[in-house]
């Protein structure tokens, strides 16, 4: 089964990823220990079964343990995340959310930062050439 998008996952299934993600693989524990404001460690254990019947998490059993492993590259579920924002707040529009997120930075962003993305956006258009 192939997962659903990030945007399908609840506040506490994101963070949960986050964490899976970061590691590499964790065990219910380890993914407890990284949690904020951690729920009990049942909780934890069932919210992963919820991951993996979501085909977002698998595991595999080490000893008397679970591991846990994202069945997604990351980047593979940041992009897809990235296209169900875009459909749903910026009807589909990768210049209207790049706006909006220019808008929201104009006094957090360097000039280095500023160039670096004017030259990914030279090379994208290149590129699209």
């Amino acid at each position: 089964m192939a997962p659903e998008s990030q945007a399908q996952l609840s506040r506490r299934e994101r963070q949960i990823m986050d964490v899976i993600y970061r590691l590499g693989k964790a065990t219910a524990q380890e993914v407890r220990g990284n949690l904020p404001d951690p729920p009990s460690y049942s909780a934890v254990r069932a919210l992963l079964r919820v991951l993996e019947e979501k085909g977002h998490v698998r595991h595999r059993q080490e000893g008397p343990r679970y591991l846990y492993l994202p069945t997604v590259a990351r980047d593979k579920a940041r992009r897809s995340a990235l296209k169900q924002l875009l459909r749903t707040f910026f009807d589909g529009s990768a210049e209207a959310a790049v706006a909006a997120l220019l808008d929201m930075s104009v006094d957090e962003l360097s000039d280095e930062e500023l160039e670096r993305l004017a030259e990914l956006i030279e090379r994208t258009r290149q590129e699209g050439r």
